[in-house]
């Protein structure tokens, strides 16, 4: 396609009006590889992470190009090339992607000892020592970045079996992620809360894996793969009736388990089962039909929307968590200008590209200051990680919040969870 209906929804070509930083000449760079007309490149590689992969251009493309698959391949082939080796990054890479996201107690052992720094008063000395003035200026932007990991993990609040209030209708399994466990593990209490008041019965295993999108959306093919295998394994899609995320950028990634595993002949058909089966939390609850609390005993608040981008572009959710939120009472929703528009997160984008990052978000919290609200309600840890930075950083008076948050909230005020 040529055409470039998708490059004002791009909002690395909106900042710079570099063709190569658009949609369209990120195409034409992969196809010229494809054909042999140009190696990988340095260049090359750098623009495939310059791309936020925010996947706007998709939903704008009136031919339906499917940007996401071509994104994740040209950035495997990045990575596959070697052009961007160096003994920092591989030693980054590999601490990472390949040993700390490949199993849940490496990362809760991080989470543990970040707990701990944070709750023995040593994060608040040695900011206030004055040490951190003596690291570079990119580090301090990371230090002061650093989230508060929660008091308690999933599994410390969750049990492996929630029975469904009332009648079961349904059974569901719940992915609890990875930031998610540990920076917003209230969400997966809240989220199973909701379920269980919806007729839900929620089988939430203490033992978890990562889902696998932040190694496929960094060129991480096979390790994608082993993650994939491993989640369909815990969770067998025959077994029930939805699997159920509450984190956008997973839930993009894992409706598209059956295309990973494509050539594996042992999980394919079982991988196009699971894709069927995952549901965005949002989805899932107006799909069954949400059952609206009825108390008016909550404060009237004004609240808006920011739309994480895997959720309105990748998963194509937009109408749900509107309908949602209309469902609390005592709740004011204003629509937020460009609710659809990054707020610079988009996975590990704020660390890899602090500038681009930064003036994204300064767009996203001055549209969001614009509607007045006190509340902004989003369905990604990444979002909610970013604007709640942002918003310190600017020393707005926001609170930043998962929507399954505010509806788990309303219920607790009935009595019914």
């Amino acid at each position: 396609m040529h055409c470039g209906l998708c490059l004002p929804t791009c909002p690395t070509y909106d900042a710079t009006k570099l063709e190569r930083n658009s949609p369209r000449g990120r195409i034409a760079l992969m196809r010229a590889i494809a054909d042999d007309r140009l190696e990988p490149t340095r260049a090359f590689a750098d623009e495939m992470y310059f791309c936020l992969g925010c996947l706007a251009c998709m939903t704008a493309c009136p031919a339906g190009v499917n940007y996401a698959e071509l994104f994740e391949h040209a950035r495997a082939e990045a990575e596959a090339s070697g052009v961007l080796d160096s003994p920092k990054r591989s030693l980054l890479r590999n601490f990472t992607l390949r040993w700390l996201f490949m199993d849940l107690n490496r990362l809760q052992g991080v989470g543990l000892a970040l707990r701990l720094y944070q709750r023995l008063g040593l994060q608040s000395f040695v900011r206030r020592s004055g040490v951190l003035k003596l690291l570079p200026r990119r580090l301090r932007e990371l230090e002061a970045m650093m989230p508060s990991v929660q008091s308690h993990f999933s599994a410390d609040l969750i049990e492996p079996v929630t029975p469904a209030s009332g009648k079961r209708r349904f059974r569901v399994a719940l992915l609890t992620g990875c930031a998610q466990d540990l920076i917003f593990s209230g969400v997966n209490r809240d989220t199973v809360e909701v379920l269980a008041r919806n007729g839900c019965e929620v089988v939430t295993p203490p033992e978890q894996s990562c889902c696998g999108s932040l190694h496929a959306h960094n060129g991480e093919w096979e390790l994608a793969q082993q993650l994939a295998r491993k989640q369909i394994d815990q969770f067998p899609p025959d077994e029930y009736d939805a699997i159920v995320t509450n984190a956008a950028g997973c839930g993009s990634h894992l409706k598209h388990y059956a295309k990973l595993l494509h050539d594996d002949p042992v999980y394919h058909r079982r991988a196009e089962l699971w894709d069927a089966k995952v549901r965005d939390i949002h989805e899932w609850l107006t799909h069954i039909g949400l059952e609206p609390p009825a108390s008016n005993r909550l404060p009237v608040q004004r609240v808006t929307y920011h739309e994480a981008c895997h959720l309105c572009h990748g998963q194509k959710i937009t109408a749900q968590p509107r309908q949602i939120l209309r469902a609390i009472p005592n709740l004011k929703l204003v629509e937020l200008p460009e609710s659809t528009w990054c707020c610079g997160s988009a996975g590990i984008y704020n660390l890899i590209q602090p500038e681009m990052a930064a003036e994204l978000l300064d767009r996203k919290l001055e549209h969001i200051r614009s509607t007045g609200a006190e509340v902004v309600a989003t369905g990604n840890p990444g979002c909610l990680l970013q604007i709640i930075n942002g918003a310190k950083r600017q020393g707005m008076a926001l609170r930043v919040v998962h929507p399954i948050t505010l509806l788990a909230e309303a219920y607790r005020q009935e009595g019914s969870v």
